[in-house]
């Protein structure tokens, strides 16, 4: 088990932790939680030797092997696939040793052998392999360098490495910050299937209500641990809170205000699933409320006029960029006033495309976009927050969209987004990413659009903030669109779902969890696709390249040199292949380890690895020429 005791931690002269006590038991899931600059990621650092303790201790079982992502990937020119098995350490240093076989006795190289077999060696790129797939990295760009990546990609990348490694302690810390809902579900799926002890770090809520069994909360310098997952923590926080009588005015204030809500979109509700799940979420929100009655948050959006019927319109519309395919075709969508739409789809399959052409930062490689002449257009997008002066205030920005409303309306404004006191006069280069998030959101809010469009908007934002963004949205008078990997944002806000994907934008006739289920169905096929394919034996593809070659012989003379080529390398693997099959059968038996024949133990080794080597160069060029056969 993991135990720490009579912990203090501080940062500079900033105390974060003080006599913290916790015990983590082996396999255990937990989940810790708690405001932004709590102490969290410090304590993932002590736990991981970086920082140490100003006093008390922290155990970690000596034979555990910790794993964790790293923040930066020095650019390589590894290969991602390669730069992920770099996680399975044991497996790297094996794969080291059999590389120099003389080194070893043949006591040794047989250990090794096996013990390479006993990790899953001879599966270890399929496994790495299965990881860049679910987190979004197709096969087509595994194996391209590190270095070709963008900084989120690279996270990814970093995920799937400490994944790689078979660790008895993972750590992750905020692992869905980078992730499109697809690779969250195939993430989710993943820890509840992971066999080790887990800590997790994440400000998602249904991740962690899908993954954890045990709370930890990081409140006030201590580690509180609550059973259960993170709606079962704040129902037992809300009841703690709920005893002084100031929190539980409060927490009677927000209640009746979310039962309101509950009431009217009971009143509207459909036979659509969609809506009776959102029904659902607003009546958990009565429970969980109170938790957050001290949430340094509170704004709204104000009311908008809007008499146009139809927002925006994208007709017979073809999306994408320059010189290169169009990702999205023939969309023909209108945006109508009042419309609450969350999109879905995978990474890549443009959702932020389609939100950029409703905004009308990218316009349509065919087709056309008309918008209603009362548009007013909220867009929240990373680019967005990039764009904010860092060499100004928050209250310089909000004072250049409104230079004639009085500074201390503006800050009052701004103190409900918890930018307060001198914070609002601090330049932006100074605020974290949550903060400037949270800033380019105060903006947009305070232009009173009546059409908001939201990509990601949850990124970088702590489980407080969330919910005060979760409650003004619902009080959102507007249309709607979103693209989240947040569920409990969707859940909360959207009546309706659409799937991006194939090139095209659809209904999506499901809710969420049925998303989930197609999510998670998909990956398992692509898998077992994946699987059969290389299950298939080489001899098999190179029968039926042949025949498909020899039926269209005829056709024309140029083929005969390819042809040709062909016999000479069916012969050179067949003969490379009848050596290397009794060099296996060999090395299989036990006279192969005997002393009296190591030199040729370490011979046939050696040649064992040169023979692998040019027969997989050898089919590689078999199928290269079988191609060129089928395009002639």
């Amino acid at each position: 088990m993991l135990r720490i005791s009579h912990l203090t931690l501080a940062r500079s002269a900033r105390r974060l932790l003080h006599d913290a006590e916790l015990t983590i038991h082996d396999r255990h899931k937990v989940g810790i939680v708690g405001a932004n600059g709590s102490g969290k990621s410090s304590l993932f650092a002590a736990i991981r030797g970086e920082l140490l303790p100003d006093a008390g201790e922290i155990d970690v079982p000596v034979a555990w092997t910790v794993a964790h992502v790293a923040q930066e990937t020095t650019p390589a020119a590894t290969a991602a696939i390669e730069y992920v098995q770099d996680g399975d350490a044991e497996l790297r240093a094996i794969e080291r040793a059999l590389a120099q076989p003389q080194t070893y006795s043949a006591d040794q190289l047989a250990e090794l052998h096996h013990r390479f077999e006993a990790i899953g060696g001879y599966g270890a790129r399929a496994r790495a392999a299965t990881l860049l797939a679910g987190l979004g990295i197709d096969e087509g760009r595994q194996s391209q360098p590190v270095a070709h990546f963008s900084g989120g990609w690279r996270m990814r990348i970093n995920l799937a490495q400490a994944l790689m490694c078979r660790s008895d302690l993972l750590l992750l810390d905020e692992p869905t910050n980078h992730l499109d809902l697809d690779a969250v579900l195939w993430l989710e799926d993943w820890l509840r299937r992971f066999p080790g002890t887990l800590l997790l770090i994440t400000h998602d809520r249904d991740f962690l209500d899908a993954v954890v069994d045990t709370i930890v909360h990081v409140d006030a310098g201590k580690l509180v641990a609550y059973g259960g997952n993170y709606s079962q923590f704040e129902r037992e926080r809300a009841a703690k809170l709920a005893l002084t009588q100031a929190a539980y005015a409060t927490q009677q204030r927000q209640i009746a205000h979310l039962r309101s809500y509950v009431d009217r979109f009971r009143a509207k509700a459909t036979k659509a699933r969609q809506a009776q799940s959102r029904i659902k979420a607003l009546e958990r929100m009565e429970i969980i409320a109170p938790a957050h009655v001290d949430s340094p948050f509170s704004f709204a959006f104000p009311a908008v006029d809007t008499h146009a019927r139809q927002l925006v319109r994208l007709a017979d519309a073809t999306l994408g960029y320059p010189d290169a395919q169009p990702v999205l075709v023939d969309v023909d969508w209108s945006v109508l006033a009042g419309a609450r739409i969350g999109l879905l789809g995978a990474n890549g399959a443009g959702k932020s495309t389609l939100l950029k052409a409703l905004a009308g930062t990218l316009l349509p490689l065919a087709g056309e976009r008309t918008v209603a002449q009362q548009l007013r257009l909220g867009y929240f997008a990373q680019h967005q927050v990039e764009q904010l002066r860092v060499d100004e205030t928050p209250l310089w920005h909000l004072a250049r969209l409104e230079p004639n409303t009085r500074e201390q309306e503006l800050r009052d404004y701004l103190g409900g987004f918890d930018f307060r006191g001198d914070m609002a006069l601090a330049p932006v280069a100074r605020l974290s990413g949550g903060e400037k998030a949270r800033l380019t959101l105060a903006l947009i809010v305070r232009e009173r659009p009546n059409l908001l469009l939201l990509d990601e908007p949850t990124n970088h934002l702590d489980i407080e903030m969330r919910e005060a963004l979760t409650e003004a949205l619902q009080d959102y008078e507007g249309a709607l669109i979103v693209v989240a990997h947040d569920r409990h944002l969707l859940r909360a806000t959207v009546d309706e779902l659409w799937l991006v994907a194939d090139e095209s934008v659809t209904p999506f006739d499901g809710d969420l969890d049925d998303y989930r289920t197609w999510v998670l169905d998909r990956a398992r096929r692509a898998v077992r696709r994946e699987d059969a394919s290389s299950a298939k034996p080489a001899a098999d593809r190179r029968a039926q390249k042949r025949e498909e070659a020899q039926a269209r012989q005829k056709r024309a003379d140029a083929r005969k040199p390819l042809l040709a080529r062909q016999a000479a390398l069916d012969a050179d693997l067949e003969r490379l292949g009848a050596e290397k099959q009794a060099l296996d059968e060999w090395l299989a038996s036990p006279e192969a380890y005997s002393d009296e024949v190591k030199e040729r133990l370490v011979a046939s080794i050696e040649r064992q690895g040169e023979l692998t080597w040019t027969l997989a160069r050898l089919e590689a060029e078999w199928l290269e020429v079988a191609a060129a056969l089928d395009a002639t």
